[in-house]
């Protein structure tokens, strides 16, 4: 059997086999060879490196209470899952928190946090960070049948109905519209999370407030179901993606983690997970979307 040591063709960038008689009689080109080589691997394997996200500095995200997104009762959610598989993927060491949506985005704009998921757009928050789209969803008004609404207009002119919603909150046009109206006459009660304004519902403290489908497991409870119905905002789906912080990350490095959830996209991953929280039909309204420019 020939014995054999590897040569390298620089100039065709491939590799061939000789044998060692010839290593021994040429042993000084094929050392030189050997070494174009390995530097040739070295350049193939800095490319495929700078290809992913600079894992040189350990990142933060931080996950908000919010529903079938994440729940700090169960320890699961949407966003759970999908922070998951995009630190998988990114290969990088990323310590995992949980805050409320108004601390997010107050660290968000002073660079103190990286990332955060499901976060809207506009145009005060473009200005700080950037977004990676991977769903896209309805906003819908929840309100009391004992409160006489039963459409948007019934709402706007009711002057003794309260809305509640969470603290720093956006939401579609219409319903961020509503939202700003009210706020001006002082109609509007924040709260920190969806609980707090369930309760509130329920007391009679609010007359309504803004719900996603992320908040429809609540809406089994008898509770909530026989003292509430729903009222459609004629906007279209909103996207939602991962937060990036524009003062903590490049825009070169935004552009590594966008490529991942494009791929989590491409792949079927993020329509796997929401297929794990909806049903079909819903699930699929919600991932198939055309995503903005970003």
């Amino acid at each position: 059997m020939t014995k054999h040591a590897i040569k390298i063709d620089v100039n065709k960038g491939c590799c061939t086999l000789v044998t060692l008689s010839h290593f021994f009689r040429h042993g000084d080109a094929v050392i030189r060879h050997g070494l174009g080589c390995l530097l040739l691997m070295l350049c193939c394997l800095g490319s495929a490196f700078a290809a992913g996200p600079d894992c040189s500095r350990p990142f933060t995200l931080a996950l908000h209470d919010h529903g079938l997104l994440y729940s700090s009762d169960t320890d699961t959610g949407i966003d759970k899952d999908f922070a998951e598989e995009l630190i998988r993927r990114s290969g990088c060491k990323v310590a995992v928190s949980l805050m409320s949506r108004a601390r997010i985005w107050q660290l968000i704009e002073s660079g103190a946090l990286d990332f955060s998921l499901s976060g809207i757009a506009n145009e005060e928050r473009n200005r700080y960070a950037s977004f990676a789209w991977y769903f896209s969803n309805k906003y819908y008004l929840l309100v009391r049948k004992d409160s006489g609404i039963r459409q948007l207009a019934d709402f706007e002119h009711g002057d003794p109905f309260q809305l509640g919603v969470i603290r720093s909150f956006r939401y579609s046009p219409a319903a961020n519209s509503l939202v700003d109206q009210l706020a001006a006459a002082n109609r509007v009660t924040q709260a920190g999370g969806l609980d707090p304004l369930y309760q509130a519902l329920i007391l009679r403290r609010i007359q309504g407030m803004i719900m996603e489908p992320f908040d429809y497991p609540a809406l089994d409870e008898k509770k909530i179901r026989d003292l509430t119905r729903v009222i459609e905002f004629n906007d279209p789906s909103v996207p939602h993606g991962l937060i990036m912080s524009k003062k903590a990350l490049s825009a070169a490095e935004q552009d590594k983690w966008r490529a991942l959830v494009n791929g989590m996209r491409a792949d079927g991953t993020v329509r796997r997970i929401f297929q794990k929280y909806f049903k079909p039909d819903l699930a699929n309204s919600m991932v198939d979307f055309q995503a903005p420019p970003s």
